[in-house]
């Protein structure tokens, strides 16, 4: 932990942040990251999330008059992808008001770390008349009982907490917590953001101070690879900038930052997915529509998208093999076969080689005719079960093979089925209360056609009609 800004602290004294007439080349390239220098030194210079900063909105007012007043929160939660400014906007915080600035990760503090900082909190407050702002990033790896430890010090207000999250704070945070703090939920920057961002990277003098120049195709190329993410734009920029430095130049010019530059220095466009949060359900949730919505070609882009963000195939597999159980069902049985051939194989064959084993259980289930209606039986049947519609087994289908067992009429009457010439036996299964009762309900889909015709014929066998 550390004591970044107090009441008299200048940003300017930051060596990563001040001016630096003397550097020049690669020069502009050492000491702190790219983002970490351009990172906004008052609300003013933040770049997007507009409609959390107007004038006059709680953050704005917290961030420059330092309070929300005594009837407002106390502590803000941070709701938003990676790189939109969750930790930019808890340092603009902090430096209002002369406060002093804390930092903790849920990574690795613990209850005591919490404790330790409420303490010295309290202290700081009671014996020098400065406030806290503890920022606590990734908080919905915390668990209940940190989150528990940090009450007391929100509701004396011993701290301003500035809680970061990626996670929805509605299912991560503990709700006490999440009662007493302002919920504000960050927006991807959009392109022009990115793009005035990288040119004031560029000629900015905690940046590169002007040292390169930024072509336009590298500029929007650099802005399609940060998918709206600030941190992700200004490493590539960095990134680029190191390559062109390395190319040579006439005499007395300056390095140009080219399309091809850009390219080399980051090979690929990042994939925006987080594997433990909301981006994660968001894909797999298109996923499992495009395929029960007979889009192949979408669901083939998700698969492309988890595969690229380096998801396991294993959990694409299992909801592959669930998809073609709930969607597909008896309209082609053959699906579930391919589904669990694939999953197998993949545990078998592993990446990158199982993208081609997932891809065809993919088709096979997007191309298939649709029917939920074994999906629905089921949960019909479970909701009378649940609802107490279980009566007692019908004395002929009991066990009759344990001493006694007879005198209690147990198997009496049963007709063997494979005695009977259509090989259907008229009797009852069902307990008495749900006699007659349907549960699945077949399509005209696909095979699920000719499974209904059959079905049809049974029940009236089975029925006696």
């Amino acid at each position: 932990m550390a004591d970044l800004f107090s009441a008299d602290a200048d940003p300017a004294g930051d060596p990563a942040a001040a001016p630096d007439d003397s550097r020049g080349g690669r020069a502009v390239l050492a000491g702190a990251p790219l983002a970490v220098r351009m990172r906004p030194r008052g609300v003013d210079e933040v770049v997007g999330q507009q409609h959390l900063l107007g004038a006059g909105s709680p953050l704005r007012r917290l961030a420059t008059e330092g309070d929300l007043g005594r009837a407002g929160p106390a502590s803000v939660v941070l709701w938003g992808p990676p790189g939109t400014g969750k930790t930019t906007l808890a340092h603009v915080i902090a430096r209002s008001g002369g406060r002093r600035f804390t930092e903790l990760s849920a990574v690795t503090a613990g209850v005591k770390d919490v404790r330790r900082v409420m303490e010295e909190a309290r202290e700081t407050r009671d014996l020098h008349g400065r406030q806290t702002v503890l920022f606590l990033d990734e908080i919905h790896r915390f668990t209940k009982a940190q989150q528990d430890a940090l009450l007391p010090g929100v509701e004396n207000r011993w701290v301003v907490l500035v809680a970061a999250t990626t996670e929805n704070p509605n299912f991560s945070v503990v709700t006490p917590l999440l009662s007493r703090s302002l919920l504000l939920t960050l927006r991807p920057l959009d392109d022009d953001d990115v793009r005035a961002l990288l040119r004031s990277a560029v000629a900015d003098p905690r940046g590169l101070a002007g040292e390169v120049e930024l072509g336009e195709e590298a500029l929007e190329h650099l802005v399609r690879v940060a998918d709206g993410d600030a941190r992700r734009a200004l490493t590539a920029l960095e990134a680029a900038a190191g390559t062109a430095f390395d190319t040579p130049v006439a005499s007395g010019g300056r390095p140009v930052v080219t399309l091809e530059h850009a390219e080399r220095a980051l090979d690929r466009a990042a994939v925006r997915y987080d594997r433990a949060g909301d981006q994660h359900y968001d894909v797999v949730s298109a996923f499992i529509k495009s395929m029960r919505g007979s889009d192949v070609d979408a669901a083939l882009h998700y698969l492309a998208r988890m595969v690229e963000a380096g998801e396991d195939p294993r959990f694409i597999a299992r909801r592959i093999v669930i998809a073609a159980a709930e969607d597909v069902g008896m309209a082609d049985p053959s699906a579930l076969q391919t589904a669990v051939a694939a999953m197998h194989a993949v545990a078998q064959i592993g990446m990158p080689e199982a993208r081609i084993v997932l891809a065809q259980a993919v088709v096979h289930n997007a191309t298939a005719p649709k029917s939920n209606a074994a999906y629905n039986a089921v949960n019909a049947a479970i909701a009378d079960v649940r609802a107490g519609m279980a009566g007692p087994v019908p004395a002929h289908l009991r066990d009759a093979h344990y001493s006694g067992a007879q005198r209690l009429g147990h198997g009496k009457g049963y007709v063997y089925t494979h005695d009977t010439p259509a090989g259907v036996a008229a009797q009852q299964y069902a307990p008495d209360e749900l006699v007659g009762k349907d549960y699945y309900v077949p399509t005209d889909r696909g095979f699920e056609a000719q499974v209904r015709e059959r079905l049809g014929r049974l029940r009236r066998i089975l029925r006696g009609r």
